[in-house]
Parts: C-alpha cells; structure tokens; sequence
C-alpha cells in the first residue's frame, strides 16, 4: 500500500513497519530492506498468476480458452492499485536486474502458457499460423496491460474497451476469411 501511495522511492522502510502496524525491529526480522519487500512481491504476483494460468490450461477450443482469459486477465489488469504497482515496479526493475528477473520469470510463464494455447489454437485450425506464436502471445499480453493502463489513466472502464481490444486480438489470430 505504501508503494501504491507514495511511490517505491518516496516510501522508507519505516513507513512500512508503520502501515503494517509492526516495530521496525519485526518488519527487519522478515524483511532486511525495502528491496526485500520487493521480492516478497514478486513473490505474490506468481501466486496471483495461477488462476489465468489455470485458465490457459483448460482443453476447451482454443478461441473458449483465449476469450476467457483475455476476460480475466483484462478484469486483473485494470484495478487501478495493479497498474499503478505494476509501473512503480517495473521502474525499479528496470534499476535492479536481479527484481526484474523476478518479474521477468512471471512473465514468461504466463507467455509460456499463451504460446502453448496459440499452437494448439494453430494445430486444430482455429488460428491461423502466425509467424511466431510466442511473439504473438507477448504482444496479445502487451495489448492487455497497456489498454488497462490507458483504461485506469483515461478514467475509461476497461468494459467499455474490451469488444476493440478482443476483436484486434481474435482478428489477429482466426483464420482469414475469404
């Protein structure tokens, strides 16, 4: 809450112990700094995954499967308090290799199990062959963060970007017409 509040580099340790009502003692027993904290996040953020890649597991037709995920995933990314610590993060990840290659690890599995959907999607016919299917993932991934982060910065509710945002996405895949 305090990254979200007042930024990564604006909030001390103390500040911590503070919100989370332990002495400062305690909060170093667990945690021996605030890049310590970010771990535990990462952390977090690999436990938040589970559900999207439960979804990308199903052996549903592959559109089912990409449709519901990209309904989850959007409904995840748009709360206002994951795209405002996903930029804080993201930032000092960018400063610290060893925070990115946390997150980077999280990513890649989520895109990992994209890319497994999109070439089984491509093996049963229901997308077309793209050249790369791990690129498209990354992109069709890359599409859904920065609309919920156009969706929370504009005020827009991502509801009201979802039919654009899915149909550039299935319109990317599905087996042209004609």
């Amino acid at each position: 809450m305090c990254f979200l509040e007042r930024g990564y580099h604006q909030t001390g340790v103390r500040d911590i112990a503070n919100r989370a009502q332990v002495s400062l003692g305690n909060l170093y027993n667990h945690f021996p700094g605030k890049h310590d904290v970010l771990v535990e996040i990462a952390m977090l953020e690999r436990k938040e995954m589970d559900p999207f890649l439960k979804i990308l597991a199903m052996r549903s037709p592959t559109p089912k499967v990409l449709d519901k995920f990209i309904r989850a995933y959007s409904k995840y990314l748009a709360a206002p308090e994951n795209v405002i610590l996903t930029l804080e993060i993201s930032s000092e990840a960018i400063r610290q290799p060893d925070i990115a290659q946390l997150f980077v690890e999280n990513r890649a599995e989520l895109t990992d199990a994209l890319t497994a959907v999109v070439k089984r999607g491509i093996d049963d016919k229901d997308f077309r062959a793209v050249p790369d299917p791990e690129q498209a993932s990354q992109i069709i991934i890359e599409v859904l963060e920065g609309s919920a982060y156009r969706s929370v910065l504009s005020e827009v509710p991502m509801r009201k970007l979802m039919g654009s945002v899915k149909d550039f996405i299935l319109t990317s895949l599905l087996p042209r017409q004609g």
